[in-house]
């Protein structure tokens, strides 16, 4: 994100009315994270020598972490272990819908390294990599913004599946209304009863890849409630503007090298939830056909590369409501061939930095969220408010069950899912604030419902069920004050 380097102040356009202060919500939607494999044993972290120091302020208050007990004594075959910084590429591990439920072993939490050790085989992928974590010395700038801003402790996935489950819900708070109703590969269930489970691609992308099944989805998402009121909003991807075209299609061919020195296609077509939707897809991922429209309905129809963010943020034509997902290599999804902590920090920070020097900070929500655990290790079950029973796919509760449905409920959205991170970064963040309130993915979507008067997505959505974000900010008094991190090192910059 070069550009954010250069961020002039430019005075923002007039915001629509807004229930709170916040008159931009930025979300950094990042990849496959639990709450303890980032946070485990926050604020305590080990300090090596080598690596970034982290020295928690007085009186931080304390997470629902790993205990002495869980640490030595785990009811797991292995136990928790710290993951140093020169370890920060990983293997990524399995995090299918199915397989999560069977780990959680109907709330005993006792079974993740038979059902979701790496999902790769081979050296420096052994099965009890699934319970490694990473203190402050790795995550540094993530502990640095929970110090000084807020953080919640007790938010989860909507429900259990991988990342287009995660990114759906968040964008609709409804898996369910897929065509094709039913699809797999390989035999493994991809949409079961018209609900999405795994990672298909979008059909509505010239990107995508038809090898892994194309789905289209019915129903409305946020896009169609910013649209009714007049309300500016955009998804930024890395990637998403095309290189190039083949047989009349958009070609996405950038690449970046991670850490581990893999070459990574930038862009992914599953993670951007917009495109499952006719009435919100950039089929052919066409630019805005001006900056002053970046936000505004034209042929990108509010669907962009993060290069429109860059150039939004400094011209001044940041929309309300913005979406960010970094590409590939910055985006936290483990794997020697994806991401990882260092490289993700990098996007984090820089996104972060730009926004706190520009006009737009003193109105601005920045909400760092992620789309579901990869499987990592986590100690908490989750509460399940919304059953599911599918044959050979829910299994939390025992074979073919997972809490108990509701007449009349979709299938196959079992849920909460893992618990995962999330942080919010304003100056109407409450300080160096632990929120333990209850809440899931979809809290984000009613907050940007409520704020902006949009009124539900209904349906079943779980907007219904999803919590609040509010205890998180103090709408009263905006003192938290804009940090600068670097973005090698997290540390805070003087």
């Amino acid at each position: 994100m070069a550009a954010l380097a250069s961020i002039l102040s430019v005075a923002p356009a007039s915001a629509q009315t807004t229930k709170t202060p916040i008159g931009h919500v930025i979300v950094i939607f990042q990849e496959n994270i639990s709450f303890d494999h980032y946070f485990a044993t926050y604020p305590v972290a080990k300090n090596d020598p080598g690596e970034p120091a982290f020295h928690a302020s007085p009186g931080t208050p304390s997470v629902n972490g790993l205990t002495p007990a869980l640490l030595t004594r785990n009811p797991n075959k292995a136990n928790p272990f710290r993951l140093p910084r020169s370890k920060a590429a990983t293997c990524g591990m399995n995090h299918e819908y199915t397989p999560e439920q069977r780990a959680y072993d109907g709330g005993l939490m006792d079974k993740f390294v038979e059902y979701l050790s790496p999902a790769q085989a081979g050296p420096g992928c052994p099965p009890n990599a699934v319970m490694g974590y990473f203190d402050g010395n790795t995550v540094t700038a993530l502990w640095n913004y929970a110090q000084h801003f807020a953080m919640n402790d007790n938010f989860f996935g909507a429900n259990f599946g991988p990342s287009t489950v995660g990114a759906i819900n968040l964008v609709s708070g409804n898996t369910h209304g897929a065509s094709p109703a039913d699809l797999s590969d390989e035999g493994n269930p991809v949409v079961v009863q018209g609900t999405v489970i795994a990672d298909p691609d979008p059909l509505f992308d010239d990107c995508s890849n038809p090898k892994r099944g194309l789905v289209a989805l019915a129903g409305r998402n946020i896009g169609d409630l910013l649209n009714d009121k007049g309300v500016t909003w955009g998804w930024f991807q890395g990637g998403f503007r095309p290189t190039g075209s083949k047989d009349g299609k958009a070609v996405c061919g950038d690449k970046s090298i991670n850490i581990a020195g893999k070459t990574v296609t930038d862009y992914i077509p599953h993670h951007e939830p917009f495109q499952y939707y006719s009435q919100t897809a950039n089929a052919r991922h066409l630019p805005p056909s001006a900056a002053a429209m970046i936000g505004k309905t034209d042929q990108a129809k509010h669907q962009y590369d993060l290069k429109d963010f860059d150039d939004a943020l400094a011209k001044g034509y940041l929309p309300a409501v913005s979406f960010l997902k970094a590409k590939a290599i910055q985006d936290g999804h483990a794997g020697l061939g994806h991401s990882n902590p260092l490289d993700e920090q990098r996007f984090i920070v820089a996104t972060v930095n730009a926004v706190s020097r520009s006009a737009y900070w003193k109105d601005t929500a920045i909400i760092i969220a992620y789309d579901d655990s990869d499987g990592w290790y986590d100690h908490v079950m989750p509460p399940i408010l919304n059953g599911s029973a599918v044959a050979g796919v829910d299994a939390l509760s025992g074979p073919g069950r997972c809490g108990n449905p509701a007449a009349g409920a979709y299938p196959g959205r079992c849920g909460y899912g893992p618990r995962l991170p999330l942080l919010v970064i304003s100056p109407y963040s409450r300080v160096n604030f632990v929120d333990h309130g209850l809440a899931s993915q979809t809290a984000i979507l009613r907050f940007i419902e409520d704020n902006w008067g949009l009124g539900p997505i209904g349906d079943q959505s779980f907007e219904a069920i999803g919590g609040s974000l509010e205890p998180m900010f103090d709408f009263h008094d905006a003192t938290a004050k804009p940090i600068v991190l670097d973005a090698v090192t997290g540390a805070v910059v003087p």
